[in-house]
């Protein structure tokens, strides 16, 4: 991977990380389209360096949001930034599970399926922001324990590649009766954690690995780089597309660009 292929990757990651158009899937398209054979190592190695950028990006852009959840906590008592941390935390149990019990099938149910899986899954999501945009439920002032719980179950789906983490847990808040206002916030604060978590799981094992991925450590730092800066401004943007429920648009792009996957999978074989 040289450094112009790992700045366009690092876009694409930045930018699909908070849009509602899967970042998984168009880091394996970009990588397909490149002739990259990005699997093993060498994915993993990208992946974990670009998924850290944009969740420094998310720390970044809500930071104070963040600040007012923890200063909040640790006030010990029960108030509204305690209640939301609760919430956050219940959203990732159906994360933790798919991730500990699963993890392998979905890995080997990913390399068999590979670029058609992810046209289908781009559909599922054109699918659920399409539902979310022309669904009028009520309008609730705060997202309630089952709420959270059935978005981060949501969420847990997202491991299939193609289906957007951001569209489908953004769609899945909405269609419960969640403010436009607040669930594209949620849905980005709730992944905070996992994807530390996990980026701390592959350092331990030893997936991680920059030396061995054969990567260039220019190509990394150029990835990073790019991915924050672009995420930074995708996080912002978003947060204002569905405040002005636009995310329609976004429905039309991924029928496309799933149709296009497919047709893709399809001449590759």
């Amino acid at each position: 991977m040289n450094g112009l292929e790992a700045l366009i990757l690092g876009l694409i990651q930045g930018l699909t990380e908070y849009l509602p158009v899967s970042s998984s899937g168009h880091l394996a398209i970009g990588s397909a389209l490149f002739g990259l054979d990005m699997s093993g190592e060498q994915y993993l190695t990208f992946a974990v360096a670009v998924h850290a950028a944009t969740m420094l990006s998310t720390i970044v852009v809500l930071w104070k949001e963040i600040e007012w959840i923890v200063t909040g906590v640790f006030k010990f008592q029960w108030n509204n930034e305690t209640r939301y941390a609760v919430n956050i935390l219940v959203s990732m149990i159906p994360v933790a599970v798919v991730g500990f019990v699963f993890k392998n099938q979905l890995e080997s149910f990913f390399e068999y399926g590979g670029l058609f899986l992810v046209g289908a899954m781009l559909l599922v999501t054109a699918a659920l922001l399409s539902f979310s945009y022309y669904a009028k439920p009520r309008q609730k002032e705060k997202i309630s324990l089952r709420d959270a719980f059935l978005i981060g179950v949501s969420q847990a789906c997202t491991v299939l590649p193609g289906l957007s983490r951001s569209g489908t847990t953004i769609a899945t808040g909405l269609l419960l009766g969640n403010k436009k206002s607040s669930i594209a916030q949620f849905s980005f604060l709730m992944v905070l954690i996992p994807i530390a978590g996990e980026a701390f799981l592959d350092l331990v094992k030893g997936d991680f690995s920059p030396a061995a991925s054969g990567i260039p450590a220019l190509s990394l730092i150029i990835g990073f780089i790019a991915a924050f800066v672009s995420g930074c401004f995708a996080c912002r943007w978003m947060i204002n597309i569905v405040k002005k429920g636009k995310l329609i648009y976004f429905a039309v792009y991924c029928v496309v660009a799933g149709i296009a996957t497919m047709a893709l999978s399809y001449l590759q074989h």
